[in-house]
């Protein structure tokens, strides 16, 4: 869905929504601040990085990619908080419902384009094989035509990396998660576009480990269903909601990197990016694919599991009932006698109490054979 900017001021809508969301419940949510992590920010002339002047603010980055047709510049935020989300809105004038969702987060895999500005929503997937859980992180792209904005909202990096263990000290020296985006210097002539597309490239990089992760954990499973263990039911429920939790997320991105596809081919894109996005595209359907599959596998291991643990009732039930009718026979005999009547001829038999014992273990022998024959026992 495209949406623009009204010509009645944008800064002023802006500053009114950050003044409601002062009160907002879920204007810092549960997420962890940390103000100390700075944004990391590299000035780009020609698909050449440079750390720039200290003391730069995000307008002076501006004016900077601002000053030539092949300049631009990239921030990686760790951590962003209130304040420097603030200042990069004011210096990037954005749209006030780019600020809300950048200070409230929790979105769901989007693009959406305010104007000249591009926001797009993705999440990043990793696989946790101690608890078999997969874990999901946050990003947010906010892209112009000669700036880009990657926001950490989890306050980690795709690989879990905590935002206080980024480094960024040493002019020579730069954080591999920089270096990682902007380590092509000919896919960076390209522009902020580049960057986008690399981001989007390393996250759907990431969702192959926890597929590989999901399908190791569902051979065992079917390993745990066929050799009886009852406690596999909860692991099976388990897997399903991670399954269908990365089901949402790599539709959603898919959704996201077509939209991208036609946002970039509708304003002009380059052949070279054309085809990396493709690539994706088709990293992401063949996700998609072994997340069908895997759902579907797994629902016929739940199916199987099911039935024999039917099965496993049904053969205790076997045996419950065998032995309850074997118990019940001389019960039965010695009801009968018990009822001390008068005139029952074996009571004063003399021959009657070994014969009602004989009776009953004669009788629950036959009852144990039978049963036993037809595989009750």
């Amino acid at each position: 869905m495209q949406k623009k900017n009204d010509a009645n001021g944008p800064a002023r809508r802006r500053d009114i929504l950050l003044r409601r969301q002062g009160s907002h419940p879920l204007s810092t949510g549960n997420r962890p601040q940390n103000s100390e992590t700075a944004p990391l920010t590299r000035w780009v002339t020609d698909g050449v990085a440079v750390k720039p002047p200290l003391g730069a603010t995000v307008a002076d980055g501006m004016a900077f990619a601002d000053g030539a047709s092949n300049r631009m510049i990239m921030s990686l935020y760790p951590a962003p908080t209130r304040g420097t989300i603030q200042e990069l809105a004011e210096a990037w004038d954005l749209h006030p419902m780019i600020v809300e969702d950048m200070i409230v987060a929790q979105q769901r895999p989007k693009l959406d384009r305010y104007g000249d500005v591009v926001f797009m929503a993705v999440r990043s997937a990793r696989y946790i094989d101690e608890t078999e859980e997969v874990e999901f992180a946050e990003f947010h792209i906010v892209m112009k035509d000669n700036a880009v904005v990657i926001l950490c909202q989890d306050h980690q990096w795709i690989d879990g990396t905590e935002a206080s263990q980024f480094e960024d000290t040493d002019d020579r020296k730069f954080d591999r998660r920089v270096k990682a985006l902007l380590a092509d210097e000919g896919l960076l002539k390209l522009g902020p576009r580049a960057v986008a597309y690399r981001m989007i490239d390393m996250i759907v990089d990431g969702y192959s480990p926890v597929l590989r992760g999901i399908s190791i954990d569902q051979e065992q499973i079917e390993r745990q269903v066929f050799s009886g263990d009852v406690a596999v039911a909860q692991r099976i429920y388990r897997l399903s909601q991670e399954i269908i939790d990365m089901q949402h997320t790599t539709t959603s991105v898919s959704e996201v990197v077509a939209r991208l596809q036609k946002d970039f081919i509708r304003n002009g894109m380059p052949d070279e990016l054309r085809a990396y996005l493709e690539d994706v595209a088709d990293h992401l359907t063949r996700d998609n694919a072994r997340i069908s599959e895997s759902r579907e596998s797994l629902s016929q291991i739940l199916s199987v599991n099911a039935t024999l643990v039917a099965e496993r009732q049904n053969e205790d039930m076997k045996k419950i009932s065998g032995w309850a009718a074997i118990l019940f026979a001389p019960t039965l005999i010695g009801s009968i006698y018990g009822m001390n009547f008068d005139h029952m001829p074996e009571l004063h038999w003399a021959w009657g109490y070994p014969v009602a014992l004989i009776a009953m273990v004669a009788l629950a022998g036959f009852l144990y054979w039978v049963f036993k024959r037809s595989k009750w026992m």
